[in-house]
């Protein structure tokens, strides 16, 4: 650390230089020229002309330092490391042409008025910084107000905002948007506050009536200056009051030192208060005329200014506003209209005309103004005008009444005139109170918060009375506020535990002691005024003579050329009042004439607003000395009542935590965006800033935690004293750097410095860090040459290789060209004999082929003729033996012919004389009736036979059925028996008889079984001869058959009749054999198949065979029988044919055959499809719980899988399965169960998926999205089924149910699945879109690191120290992300649309939270997004990707400020602005000239709809309009259910329904 402030001026270092225009300018040090103790420095401003300060070694008087660039625009401006006046300005300068308005100055709020709408109060922005610290977003007037909120939240304390500045700094519309803050935002952090709102703008009707005081107090206290078109002339304390709960209940308002002389006067190019020009303007003619109103020229108290409208206001428009305001705090329209009428009252009453006549003066009675006047005020016009000219005293014995001039009788009139308008002001702020604050609210106020909105200092040419006093106010906040920043400046010292001494600031008290104190200047004041012979010089005469004196040397001062003004030297600003007018303005008081005329008005109106009025001054009024209190009690001067008010502010502010924004003006012109630094400068001084900073630097203001300081300065140790802990790093940094112990205090937590030190390590840390680069150059130097040497050699050695390979390259091409010549001569010779051989063998060859031809022709020819000549002769040959065959045979039939007729004829006589005798019909007759009284006599004794075997049967079913009972009984007695035993209550003999007992039962039981086993044989036995009779039976209805046609009709019908007499007879046989035996005791389940004893049964096939109605079929282990055996009988004879095997079901769900009473076997499963499916729907409760248990909510969801995608069925098969219930439901007449079935689904549906979040929400949103719209599928299906008049109950046998009830539930399930797949998408997408939330700004934003690089802030020690080590979320967990989501709906059988809908909002997301990026982070999600089929996707991240760019692009002239505009034509000027003016500037990098920022900033073109800020931002709930995707083809219903879900009633139904 440089020992003397001279060392640190070196060649290079950057300084302030004072200017007379700018205030101040940067300067560079050229030249330093140390003679003995006389130093000269040389600095070359920005505009390149030079300057020379003179000073000495011992002198401190430099000029003051400028800050490095990374602070040139910080949001506090404590955290410059040179805390000076010049850095401010230029602080606030930069930021405000960055259309930064906002800056922070420890805990006051700097904001600079802009002079033109900006983009920084939306709804979008109030909700931003709900729940926001300071300091965690940009500074705003909102981070104030939440501040102050959530201050009253945690310390249950009220709260004041502060909100100061000079007249057209935007004090009223701080104001309004700090109780708009309050009025509209929703708490995050507090879910149980809500809102009832009276209205479609979401606030509540008390909430409404706060901000509808704005419109009411700017009309009737507002008015326009050369410095502000809406400036308020008047402080106002308004308390938002809060519950327990911190919900708005109410408001008051407290009003301070109203302006009453801009009623009766206004300087030249201002105006009077807004609501007379709203009237003149707004008011509807009928009115008009009533009160006798016109345009605002008309009236002397509006005209003076010669400025009657204000450019861009409409009057007309602020009078239906002004009205509806009024209506919404609660005074009706007919109140509203009396407020008018006194109005349009007083403006009449300043255009009375006062006539001068000599020293008196005269009013007309019949003059106009006077008689309107009069009238609206309901009182006496003669009296009234006689008290305007004349005047009454009043003495101990007489009242002697004197005339008035012309001037005097003009201030009477204006007086009364003040005095209507200020109790009217008191009445309507008493009126609001009572509104907003009634003895409801105030039983269940809490706290509140306070916004005081008051006047700033003010310092003008001519200051009076009113000036005075607003300085006087201004005083005693400073005061406040530099108490209040040294209590926190101390506290934040003691909590570090820091050695400090005691901080001294500008206490202003001798000031205020000299305004306020008992022999002040107010008391002083009010003395005179009190007097009837007091005037201003004699008021100021007495101030020279109490306060010109060395006591108050300080603060007041008396002028050199004048004897009527005093000079008060004010904590800001030394200003001079004139006297004149004072003690008439602070009397203000009104001829006891005048009160009692309008006291007896008949205006009821006007004399409720002076009661109250009266009233609401009483309080103030009230004096502190007891002695004087009967004086000052009957006439309060306006200094008396403004000095209790402002006392009773200072006892509200202090008992409140308080909270302060300075406002700035920057230009007298109002010019949006142009910034005047001397007029800046004034203000800062004004309003305190500068003195805070003052304080600052006297302890130690800048300061940094152990982490940060290690973070970015530790390059000043050598790597060999690196260590990991923060602390003692922290300590070896700053001894080697900083040599002197009182430059830095160590706290708890973060280091304190001295005002330059921060700078100082910048300093320092630059020159490291050029050290090192200049280290890193010549090695990288030394590099590049050593690889430029040796290029150039491997060039030469690489040329010389090259020259010597192109003449090897020529002496090969000789050689082989010479080769080539020796090839081609030796095949030319070659080809050349090879022909001529070749031309002599294929003449040889032609010869010897002509002769061989020759000899072959001939002998060809030779044996062709042999050949025919010997086919000739075996032609002939066979043509005659052929010949004599055929007519030999010919012969021969012919002789066989002749016979074989000869005998037919002799057969055929024969038999037509045996036809012709009628003896041969007889006998075949005969042979049929006896053979027809033969089975009528076997008939008649089957018919004996199986009346017997009836009554055996009868008898053995009594008897099976004796011994069932027996059985039951005696296994009661077995049992009873045996717990008898087993109580063990009986003695040895006892127990030995029932042994006994139980052993001849168990004979018995025995016995019993034989018999039963006997009667089983017999039985079948039975059944055995039945069978037998039923082939008997079948072979005589064959015999029957045979002999059909041969009898006649009459013996056929006898015939037919008694064959179905004796089917009547067998079938009643049949059925009559109802007796079944028990099973066997040792009959079981074993594997899933009923066996019995002694038997082994091999399970049956499985192979299904077609139905048959003959005979049962075979049972395959998860199928029913299609046939229902009817009786015992029935059973037996199907046990016998298939072995001894029952039908039996083989399904591990049946149960175990019962034995019912009565004797017999209910065997489950043996009933009909249809019914037992039936039987299973009726089970409601079994069904719905394996429904929604088993296939909802205790499932168990497959793992996505893109390398071994799922089957559809194995993921569809819940909605399958539930479409298959449904389908069954209505098939069979089910429509109110399947109406219940589907409400229970979806609910629980809904609810599993609701209840699911996070990435826990990924899988199931994903899975059942896809199920709900194959439901939806099958709805769909139905409907068009049901459009076509297909009815699902065509082909069974249910119950019957009505068309329409049908169409009805389609139509229902059908709706209300559309709902369901769009509330599971909506809820789907908002968990997934709050988990990606979290992810965009660390993965996006913060993750700047590409593969095997490092580049996060901490570098080095990120890891180590103990602050937040990396961002939270990288690029890889944002792409795993998506890779889940995505994977989820492709394994899920999503639909397409609805995949590139879901990927499509995410990447929206993407897009709208983050700002920017860094290019490698948007190539991945490029990337990504061509990888997964949605090159589209890109589409919505054009605003992050050319931000992106944004920030790469050079950013050094205008010319690269034209490029970037070209680049990024995506973004809106607001956004490019706020994005450069945020941008980083590196160590490496030159910062952003003003120049450039200014030239960015011009492009933001005020009021543009389009140029918006932030995107359009959707919540998090809101996902988009869903498009519910086309239904699904119908698919064959499948009996699949996985092997691990145990529903057996689904399970069953399914099985029964696809068979």
């Amino acid at each position: 650390m440089a020992s003397h402030p001279l060392e640190i001026y070196v060649k290079g270092t950057k300084v302030w230089l004072t200017d007379d225009k700018e205030g101040w300018v940067s300067g560079e040090l050229v030249t330093k020229e140390v003679n003995g103790e006389k130093v000269k420095l040389t600095f070359k401003t920005e505009r390149g002309k030079e300057v020379d300060v003179n000073t000495t070694t011992t002198d401190g008087n430099l000029p003051p330092l400028r800050n490095p660039p990374m602070l040139e625009a910080v949001d506090d401006l404590t955290s410059l490391s040179y805390l000076n006046e010049p850095a401010v300005l230029h602080t606030i300068r930069t930021r405000y042409y960055q259309r930064t308005i906002y800056t922070y100055s420890g805990i006051v709020l700097i904001a600079t008025n802009p002079f033109q709408p900006v983009s920084l109060y939306s709804q979008d922005i109030i909700q931003a910084y709900s729940g926001k610290k300071p300091g965690e977003l940009e500074p705003h007037v909102f981070a104030i107000a939440e501040d102050a909120y959530r201050c009253m939240i945690r310390d249950q304390k009220n709260q004041t905002i502060v909100v100061s500045g000079e007249s057209g700094a935007g004090k009223t519309q701080s104001a309004k948007y700090i109780m708009r803050y309050f009025a509209s935002v929703d708490d995050k952090e507090r879910p149980v506050r809500k809102k009832v709102a009276s209205s479609g703008s979401g606030m509540s009707e008390v909430e409404e009536q706060i901000l509808a005081t704005n419109p009411i107090m700017e009309s009737f206290g507002n008015a326009k200056t050369t410095r502000n078109d809406n400036s308020s002339r008047f402080g106002k304390y308004l308390e938002i009051q809060f519950d327990n709960a911190t919900n708005i209940i109410g408001a008051k308002i407290r009003t301070y030192l109203l302006e009453r002389s801009r009623l009766v006067y206004q300087p030249e190019a201002e105006r009077n208060y807004h609501i007379f020009y709203q009237l003149c303007a707004g008011a509807p003619p009928s009115e008009k005329k009533n009160l006798d109103l016109g345009d605002y020229s008309q009236f002397h108290y509006l005209r003076q200014g010669g400025q009657g409208v204000i450019q861009g206001v409409n009057d007309k428009e602020e009078f239906g506003l002004t009205q509806k305001a009024l209506s919404i705090v609660g005074i009706t329209i007919e109140t509203q209209w009396q407020i008018f009428k006194l109005c349009a009252a007083l403006l009449h009453i300043g255009n009375i005309n006062i006539t001068a006549v000599r020293d008196k003066s005269m009013v007309s009675e019949s003059d106009t103004a006077l008689i309107t006047a009069t009238r609206l005020l309901g009182i006496n016009r003669s009296e009234f005008a006689k008290w305007i000219v004349k005047k009454q005293i009043s003495t101990r014995n007489e009242k002697i009444v004197t005339d008035l001039n012309a001037q005097q009788a003009t201030v009477v009139r204006d007086s009364v005139a003040k005095y209507i308008y200020a109790n009217l002001f008191d009445w309507l702020v008493n009126v609001v109170n009572e509104s907003l604050s009634g003895e409801e609210v105030a039983k269940n106020l809490s706290t509140f918060i306070g916004v005081l909105d008051i006047y700033g200092f003010e310092h003008f040419k001519k200051n009076s009375f009113e000036q005075f006093c607003i300085n006087y106010a201004n005083e005693k906040l400073q005061q406040q506020f530099n108490q209040h920043v040294f209590k926190l400046e101390q506290e934040d010292y003691v909590r570090e535990q820091i050695n400090w001494t005691f901080i001294e600031f500008s206490d202003n008290q001798p000031c205020i002691d000299m305004i306020e104190g008992k022999i002040g200047i107010l008391s002083l004041l009010d003395e005179d005024s009190r007097m009837p012979g007091g005037s201003d010089a004699v008021w100021c005469t007495k101030l020279y003579q109490n306060f010109n004196t060395p006591q108050y040397k300080k603060y007041f001062q008396k002028p050199r050329f004048s004897n009527s003004a005093f000079t008060v030297s004010h904590y800001a600003h030394d200003v001079t009042y004139d006297v004149e007018g004072f003690l008439e303005k602070n009397r203000d008081t009104v001829p006891d004439e005048h009160l009692n005329l309008l006291k007896n008005t008949e205006f009821d109106f006007l004399e409720d607003v002076l009661t109250k009025g009266s009233a609401v001054l009483a309080p103030a009024a009230k004096p502190a000395d007891g002695k004087r209190s009967s004086v000052i009690s009957k006439k309060p001067t306006l200094g008396t009542i403004f000095k209790a008010s402002l006392i009773s502010l200072m006892e509200t502010i202090n008992s409140t935590n308080v909270h302060y924004i300075r406002c700035i003006k920057p230009n007298e012109a109002k010019v949006a965006w142009e910034f005047e630094p001397q007029m800046v400068l004034s203000q800062l001084r004004a309003c305190g800033v500068l003195e805070t900073i003052r304080i600052s630097c006297a302890g130690y203001p800048s300061r940094l935690t152990f982490d940060e300081l290690v973070q970015r300065y530790y390059m000043l140790v050598h790597s060999d004293n690196w260590i990991f802990e923060s602390r003692k790093l922290c300590s070896l940094i700053l001894d080697s750097s900083i040599k002197e112990q009182d430059k830095y205090q160590i706290g708890i937590t973060k280091i304190f410095f001295r005002a330059g030190m921060v700078a100082f390590l910048e300093k320092l840390r630059q020159d490291r860090l050029n050290e090192c680069v200049t280290l890193m150059q010549k090695n990288m130097l030394r590099h590049m040459h050593q690889k430029r040497y040796q290029a150039l050699k491997s060039a030469i050695v690489k040329t010389q290789a090259l020259c010597r390979k192109r003449l090897a390259i020529k002496e090969r091409e000789r050689l082989r060209r010479e080769k080539g010549a020796i090839t081609i001569q030796k095949n030319w010779r070659a080809q050349k004999q090879r022909q001529r051989y070749l031309c002599t063998k294929s003449v040889i060859l032609k010869l010897q082929t002509v002769g061989r031809g020759v000899l072959a022709r001939r002998t060809y020819e030779t044996l062709r003729r042999e050949a025919a000549a010997i086919k000739i002769q075996k032609v002939y040959r066979g043509c005659v033996a052929r010949r004599q065959y055929k007519d030999t045979l010919k012969h021969i039939i012919f002789i066989q012919s002749c016979l074989r007729r000869r005998m037919a004829r002799s057969e055929l006589k024969k038999l037509k004389i045996e036809a012709r005798s009628a003896s041969h019909y007889k006998e075949v007759s005969y042979r049929l009736e006896n053979k027809v009284i033969e089975l009528t006599q076997s008939l008649e004794q089957k018919i004996k036979e199986n009346k017997t075997l009836e009554a055996r049967n009868s008898n053995l079913e009594s008897q099976v059925r004796a011994w069932t009972d027996k059985n039951e009984k005696l296994e009661l007695e077995f049992k009873t028996l045996k717990r008898e035993t087993e109580m063990a209550t009986v003695s040895l003999s006892g127990f030995k008889t029932l042994q006994e007992e139980n052993q001849t039962i168990e004979a018995r039981y025995r016995t019993s079984l034989e018999k039963i086993k006997a009667q089983d044989t017999q039985i079948e036995n039975l059944t055995n001869e039945l069978n037998k009779k039923d082939d008997e039976v079948a072979k005589l209805r064959t015999t029957v058959s045979k002999y059909k046609g041969t009898e006649d009709p009459a013996t056929v019908l006898a015939l037919k009749q008694e064959i179905a007499a004796l089917r009547e007879q067998l079938t009643k046989l049949k059925t009559s054999g109802r007796g079944m035996s028990p099973p066997p005791p040792q009959q079981r389940l074993e594997n899933g198949f009923l066996t019995a004893a002694n038997t082994s049964l091999k399970p049956p096939s499985t192979k299904r065979r077609g139905r048959r109605h003959s005979s049962a079929e075979s049972w395959g282990p998860n199928e029913i029988a299609k046939q229902k055996p009817k009786t015992s009988l029935d059973l037996a004879t199907a046990e016998a044919k298939k072995g001894g095997l029952r039908p039996v079901s083989v399904s591990y769900m049946q149960p175990v055959p019962k034995l019912r009473s009565g004797g017999r076997i209910h065997l489950p499963g043996t009933e009909e499809p249809e019914e037992e499916i039936m039987k299973m729907l009726e089970d409601e409760d079994s069904l719905d719980d394996e429904v929604i248990n088993g296939l909802i909510t205790s499932l168990k969801i497959p793992l996505p899988s893109l390398q071994n995608p799922p089957h559809k069925k194995e993921i569809l098969f819940p909605a399958r399965l539930i479409s298959l219930l449904a389908q069954q439901m209505w098939k069979f007449g089910f429509i109110k169960e399947s109406e219940r079935l589907f409400a229970n689904v979806m609910k629980t549906i809904q609810s599993h998926v609701m209840d699911t979040q996070g990435e826990d929400a990924i899988l199931p949103g994903a899975y059942w999205l896809s199920n709900v719209h194959e439901l939806l599928s099958f709805a769909a299906s139905a409907e068009n089924d049901m459009l076509a008049g297909v009815n699902p109950a065509a082909d069974a046998h249910g119950r019957v149910f009505e068309w329409h009830d049908y169409e009805r539930l389609v139509s229902i399930v059908k709706h209300d699945l559309e709902s369901l797949e769009y509330n599971i998408y909506h809820t789907w997408m908002k968990e997934l879109k709050k988990r990606l939330y979290k992810m965009v700004i660390p993965a996006v934003v913060e993750s700047q690191s590409l593969p095997g690089f490092i580049t996060t802030e901490g570098r080095l020690f990120t890891k180590f120290i103990g602050g937040q080590t990396s961002p939270a979320f990288s690029m890889d967990d944002l792409l795993n992300f998506l890779n889940k989501v995505w994977k989820a709906m492709k394994s899920y059988y999503v639909e397409m649309t609805v995949i590139q809908q879901v990927v499509t909002e995410l990447l929206k997301l993407i897009d709208v939270t983050s700002a920017h990026g860094n290019e490698y982070n948007m190539t991945r999600i490029e990337e990504w997004c061509k990888s997964h089929e949605m090159p589209e996707g890109t589409l919505q991240l054009e605003h992050l990707m050319q931000a992106t760019k944004l920030l790469q692009l050079k950013k050094a002239s205008l010319g690269d400020i034209e490029i970037i505009y070209d680049v990024c034509w995506i973004l809106t000027p607001t956004q490019i602005q706020k994005l450069i003016s945020h941008y980083f500037v590196a160590d490496y990098e030159n910062p952003i000239s003003p120049e450039i920022l200014k030239a960015v900033a011009s492009r933001v073109v005020a009021n543009d709809k389009n140029d918006i800020l932030l995107l359009d931002t959707t919540p998090l709930e809101d996902s988009g309009p869903f498009e519910v995707p086309a239904p699904r083809q119908a698919v064959v219903p499948e009996n699949y259910m996985p092997a691990w879900l145990n529903l057996p009633h689904v399970k069953r139904i399914s099985a029964l329904a696809i068979r």
